[in-house]
């Protein structure tokens, strides 16, 4: 009898086995206090594929004793939510019933505004709980009314602590690796080609162990785990998931100006079935965060080339995204605004909640004009130039400078237009 996958002979079946976020499932973590008390409130999971989201939500429908139905949103409509959705209202209102229904979809990000929206009624009734997964920022791809019913739950990736675990459990509760003898000298390349993916770590494993002469020790060492992956570069992903190593070749190629290697990379992604509208986002994300004031137009640029996409579709959407990925990579680069929202954040966390000086307060109220609200304040189109000095800043961190412009052209004429300004 053919044995299932690795990954799937060691899903974890409780959070005793359960590895990795523990900020959600530790001890007073906010899904084990959910577990513990049997009231499981709709949430979606966000994070990379591998960290456990699936299992997850199946552990937590196994603890509660709900019944478990799962959707993809690649290969459902409005008609299969539907048709799930009166199947757990039956479930619902059977006799056996002890939990609320669970209704798990993966890829949620993957539902169309109408499809989610078909959820709606039956989240708000609290005919299913609903967890959904999705390894795209949910705040972009989930309805502002879905988000509204479900809290987000972040999972991070596995960190090297919790791949030896993973390692240790696995070597030795594993029924076919432990009948093997697996000699251990180096996690190294393991742990950095797993990349905190528990499903990949445990697909290298088990392409190790197939790998392997029977009778032959298994050896995990840097060479032995490199020379295997460069012989079956897509042998350890299984599942089709997003592949996170080439994105990030991808996207620093493009930080370091190598538009050779920005198409080589973007055709590895095309050729592999990645989502377009995926590298579409990473795009406009990059004409923000590493071109930024440098060339305001790559901005432009890049929503311009989320929109074509969307118009046009693929495989003639592969040429915008060409055009884009070059026009971003041979751009001047600078990543001020990046760094001046994060000192920004940083600010905002030390210094907390400053009030607003007076003259810049609203005044919409004759109280409010009496208490000073909006006196002398100075409108700027009054005076020469467009412009009037006056303090913008709270008291408390007046003269703080968050925003230090880089030494590209652009920005060095703002920075001049500034000094002219501000001295």
């Amino acid at each position: 009898m053919s044995l299932a996958p690795l990954a799937e002979r060691m899903r974890p079946q409780n959070l005793d086995d359960y590895i990795g976020q523990t900020h959600l499932v530790g001890p007073g973590g906010v899904l084990r206090r959910m577990i513990e008390s049997g009231r499981v409130a709709s949430f979606i999971l966000w994070g990379p594929p591998g960290v456990g989201k699936t299992t997850l939500a199946r552990i937590i429908a196994k603890s509660t004793q709900s019944s478990f139905h799962t959707l993809s949103a690649v290969t459902s409509g409005v008609k299969d939510v539907r048709e799930v959705i009166d199947l757990c209202r039956r479930d619902a209102q059977s006799m056996f019933a002890k939990g609320r229904p669970i209704l798990f979809i993966d890829e949620i990000h993957r539902f169309s505004k109408n499809q989610q929206d078909s959820l709606l009624g039956a989240v708000e009734q609290g005919v299913v709980t609903l967890i959904g997964a999705t390894t795209e920022n949910p705040s972009f791809e989930v309805i502002r009314p879905l988000l509204s019913r479900a809290q987000v739950y972040t999972l991070k990736p596995l960190d090297e602590a919790e791949m030896q675990r993973l390692l240790d459990h696995t070597l030795a509760a594993d029924s076919v690796l432990a009948g093997r003898t697996v000699d251990v000298r180096s996690t190294v390349a393991l742990f950095r080609y797993a990349g905190g993916d528990a499903r990949k770590l445990l697909n290298i494993l088990e392409l190790l162990e197939q790998s392997t002469p029977a009778g032959k020790p298994i050896v995990i060492d840097d060479a032995y785990v490199t020379d295997n992956l460069q012989q079956n570069p897509q042998a350890y992903d299984k599942g089709g998931e997003m592949h996170y190593d080439i994105v990030s070749a991808f996207i620093k190629s493009v930080r370091g100006s190598d538009p050779d290697a920005a198409l080589y990379w973007l055709a590895r992604m095309i050729a592999g079935g990645e989502d377009p509208e995926f590298i579409a986002r990473r795009l406009v994300i990059l004409a923000a965060e590493d071109i930024g004031l440098a060339n305001p137009n790559a901005l432009l640029l890049a929503n311009a080339t989320f929109d074509a996409l969307h118009k046009i579709g693929m495989p003639e959407g592969r040429i915008p995204l060409a055009e884009c990925a070059v026009y971003l990579a041979t751009s001047p680069k600078s990543n001020s605004a990046y760094i001046g929202i994060a000192a920004a954040l940083a600010e905002v966390e030390r210094s907390g909640n400053l009030p607003v000086p007076l003259h810049l307060r609203n005044a919409p109220t004759s109280l409010m004009k009496k208490l000073g609200y909006g006196t002398d304040y100075l409108y700027s189109h009054d005076y020469p130039g467009h412009f009037v000095r006056q303090q913008f800043m709270p008291d408390a961190i007046r003269g703080t400078r968050l925003w230090n412009p880089a030494d590209n052209p652009a920005e060095q004429i703002l920075a001049q237009r500034q000094h002219d300004r501000w001295g």
